[in-house]
C-alpha cells in the first residue's frame, strides 16, 4: 500500500471517529422527553452519523486494498454527505435563532413567550399540538419536578432553575400571581387577567398548563436549548471531516498520478 493509500486509510479512519459525536448527538437529541414527543429531531441526525460511519469505513477498505472505484465512491458520497450536513447545521441556526425568553424578577428560572421563537418552529408545534400536549400530559417531565427535590417553601423553589418545558408547562405564568402549594399545585391568582392563560391553567395533574400557549414555548425553549448544545458538536465533527475530505481529495489526486506514472514508466521498460 503506498503512501497516499495510507494517508486516505488514516483519513477515513478519522473520519470514522468523527461520525461517533454525530451518532451521540442525535441519540442524545432524541433522548430528551420533548423530542420523544415532537419527534422533529427523533432520527435524521443519527442517521446521517450512521451514514458518515458507514461511508467513512468503505473509504477506509478502498484506501487499505487500493479499490480506487470504491475511492471514487467514497469521495462522492462524502461530498454529498457534507453537503447534508451543513444544510442540517444552517436549517438549524435559522430556526433556533429567535430566544423567546425573558427573566422573570426574583426568579433563578426564565420564562418564554411563543412571539419570540421563529415563525416555522411555531408553525410545526401548532400543527402537531394535540399529540404533543397528550404526550407531555402522559410524560412525567412535571412529576419529577417534585418528585427529585422537595421543596418545603415557595422562595426554594423560586430559586430553582427550571427547563424552559417544567418553568412553562408543570406551572402557571408567575404574571397571574398564584400562590404556591408545591410545584404543581397553585391557587388563588391575584391578577387572573394579566394572561389568557390564566385561566386556562388546572390544578389537574393530568391538565396543568398542557393546553396553555405558553406551554408550546416552554417546548421551543427546550428544543432551542437542546440543539444549540447539539450543534457545538455538529460543528466539531463538520469541521474536522471538511479538512478530511480536502486532504483526502490531494491524496487520492496524488494516488492516481503514482499510478499514471508507474504505468508510463512500465510502457517503456
Amino acid at each position: 500500500m503506498g503512501v497516499s493509500n495510507n494517508t486516505m486509510a488514516l483519513l477515513n479512519f478519522v473520519g470514522l471517529l468523527c461520525s461517533v459525536p454525530v451518532i451521540g448527538a442525535g441519540i442524545w437529541l432524541a433522548s430528551k422527553q420533548d423530542n420523544e414527543c415532537l419527534r422533529l429531531a427523533r432520527w435524521p441526525v443519527i442517521i446521517l452519523g450512521v451514514l458518515f460511519l458507514l461511508v467513512s469505513l468503505a473509504g477506509f477498505v478502498g484506501a487499505y486494498w487500493n479499490k480506487q472505484g470504491l475511492l471514487a465512491a467514497y469521495l462522492f458520497c462524502m461530498a454529498s454527505l457534507l453537503v447534508l450536513l451543513l444544510a442540517l447545521l444552517i436549517f438549524a441556526f435559522a430556526v433556533t435563532r429567535p430566544d423567546g425568553s425573558y427573566p422573570v424578577p426574583g426568579r433563578a428560572y426564565r420564562e418564554y413567550r411563543l412571539g419570540g421563537f421563529s415563525v416555522w418552529l411555531r408553525h410545526y408545534v401548532a400543527d402537531h399540538w394535540p399529540q404533543i400536549r397528550t404526550c407531555l400530559s402522559s410524560s412525567d417531565v412535571c412529576q419529577k419536578l417534585g418528585s427529585n427535590q422537595p421543596y418545603l417553601t415557595a422562595n426554594q423553589f423560586f430559586r430553582t432553575d427550571l427547563s424552559p418545558l417544567q418553568a412553562r408547562c408543570c406551572k402557571p405564568p408567575t404574571v397571574c400571581g398564584y400562590g404556591y402549594v408545591n410545584p404543581t399545585l397553585w391557587n388563588n391568582p391575584s391578577n387572573p387577567m394579566a394572561d389568557v392563560d390564566c385561566s386556562i391553567w388546572s390544578n389537574d395533574q393530568s391538565q396543568l398548563c398542557y393546553y396553555c400557549n405558553s406551554c408550546e414555548a416552554g417546548l421551543l425553549g427546550n428544543l432551542r436549548k437542546e440543539w444549540r448544545k447539539a450543534n457545538v458538536a455538529l460543528i466539531v465533527a463538520a469541521v474536522v471531516l471538511i479538512w478530511v475530505y480536502i486532504i483526502g481529495c490531494s491524496a487520492f489526486k496524488h494516488a492516481q498520478a503514482q499510478d499514471l506514472f508507474r504505468r508510463y514508466k512500465q510502457g517503456f521498460v
